[in-house]
Parts: structure tokens; C-alpha cells; sequence
């Protein structure tokens, strides 16, 4: 814990709070002020990717639940396999679907209809984040949905309830506990991430992961912004943490009172 958490998290609050010659300041931390746009912007598409892969990721999960033990393990064998490829590999194989040549746009023209800029799009940047944290969502949810019973649902069923009562009722408050996980897991890569938004979205979509990797890696050099940047992304990531761990206690407790 010291090695790997305390050490590491001391040296960017060291960083974030000093300047060069080692003194305290807090002018690292109220320069991040200028980078608001890019800051809501992150938040906003990684949200706005958390909210897809919750949307896309439920049914499916419930689904694979749904079926014959062969069956589950054959589906999230074929829904991990991706995951064994490289990520920078993943990410080019999207850029060649997308780019102005790619195998979309061709398809497109086969058929009469005129090329689309597909890539360096904010949109490219929330579909390669849909793609590489999808998993995320699904796998949580698929371990909380094989542990309900059935005999809950025929239950509700013997009492009257319509698939739909069923399912707002019973399964999606069951399935809090996944939801509450899976969308931690896929938001908190998703807002931070750097590789997805350069090779996606091009220079004009810059994300808040981008702006931290140019201040230690890039020409803009300034190590001390950088880690101010990244402690405040550190702050709103633990505010979403704890709030999304709230409703998830809420929810708890709301079970535990109907038992």
C-alpha cells in the first residue's frame, strides 16, 4: 500500500503545491481554472459513454444470464476475447474503419451515399470508449444477474406482475450493486483516458488525460500543472465515487427494510 498508492499519490500532491525550487504555491492549482472547458468536456463524453454502455451492456448481461451455463461461459469467453488484443491495436483497428478512406466510408459509397466524416469526431472518441470499456459494464452486471433467484421472479409473476412490473420492480433493484459498479469501472478510465481521444478525435478534441500527458511528456513541459490537473481530476472522480457508493447504501438499506 505505501509502494503503490501512498507514495505515488504523495508525489503529485508534492508536485501539485510546489514550484520548481521546491516551494509551496498555489498557483498550480488555481492555473487549472483555464482548462474548465476541457474538464466538463471530458466529463460530459465520458458520461455520456457510461450512459451507452449501461444501455447496451443491461440487456445483453441479462441475456447471457438467461441462458444454459455452456451457453454463459461460450458468451463471456467471446465478450473478454477483445480484451487479449492490445489496446493501441484495438484502437487502429477503429481508425481504419473510421478514417476518410476506411472500410465504412466504402461501404457508403458502394452503395451511392457520400462519404461521412466518421474520425476525429467527438463522436469516434465516445464509440472507441463504447468499445474498449463495454466490458467493464457488462461483466459486473452479468456476475450480480446470475446470482438472482428465479424463483423471486416467479414469485412476482404468481403475484401478478407483468414482465415490465417484473423488471422495474425486482431485477433492476436487485441489480443496483452491478449497475453501481459497472459504471465506476467504465467512468473512471473513460474520463481520464488519452490514447482513445488522440487517436479518435484528432488535436481538435482534446481531452482532460491529453492535457495531463502534455504536461509531462509533451512540449509544454510543466509537471507541477500536471499533477495539480491531475489531483483535481483525482477529487471529482472520488465525488462521483461517493456519490454513486450513497445511492447504492440507499438502495441497500431499502432492501434490507423490505426483508
Amino acid at each position: 500500500m505505501l509502494l503503490f498508492i501512498l507514495v505515488p499519490l504523495g508525489l503529485v500532491v508534492f508536485f501539485a503545491f510546489t514550484t520548481g525550487d521546491g516551494s509551496f504555491t498555489l498557483d498550480n492549482i488555481f492555473g487549472v481554472d483555464q482548462y474548465t472547458a476541457v474538464l466538463v468536456k471530458s466529463l460530459w463524453l465520458a458520461a455520456l459513454s457510461t450512459v451507452i454502455c449501461l444501455a447496451v451492456g443491461y440487456p445483453v448481461a441479462y441475456m447471457i444470464s438467461r441462458t444454459g451455463p455452456s451457453r454463459q461461459r461460450l458468451m463471456i469467453l467471446l465478450i473478454m476475447l477483445p480484451m487479449w488484443m492490445n489496446f493501441l491495436l484495438r484502437t487502429y483497428a477503429w481508425m481504419t474503419l473510421l478514417e476518410k478512406n476506411g472500410l465504412i466510408n466504402k461501404l457508403l459509397r458502394l452503395v451511392g451515399l457520400p462519404a461521412m466524416d466518421l474520425i476525429n469526431t467527438p463522436g469516434a472518441v465516445v464509440l472507441g470508449m463504447v468499445y474498449n470499456y463495454l466490458p467493464f459494464m457488462i461483466l459486473p452486471l452479468y456476475s450480480i444477474m446470475t446470482k438472482i433467484d428465479r424463483k423471486v421472479i416467479e414469485a412476482a409473476q404468481d403475484l401478478g406482475a407483468n414482465p415490465f412490473q417484473v423488471f422495474i420492480r425486482v431485477i433492476i433493484p436487485l441489480t443496483v450493486p452491478g449497475i453501481t459498479t459497472g459504471v465506476v469501472m467504465v467512468f473512471m478510465p473513460a474520463v481520464s483516458t488519452f490514447i482513445i481521444s488522440r487517436m479518435l478525435g484528432g488535436g481538435g478534441n482534446l481531452l482532460i488525460g491529453d492535457l495531463i500527458d502534455l504536461q509531462f511528456l509533451g512540449n509544454a513541459y510543466n509537471p507541477h500543472l500536471g499533477a495539480a490537473i491531475s489531483l483535481v481530476l483525482m477529487v471529482v472522480i472520488l465525488l462521483c465515487m461517493s456519490v454513486m457508493n450513497q445511492f447504492d447504501a440507499d438502495n441497500t438499506e431499502r432492501e434490507e427494510m423490505l426483508l
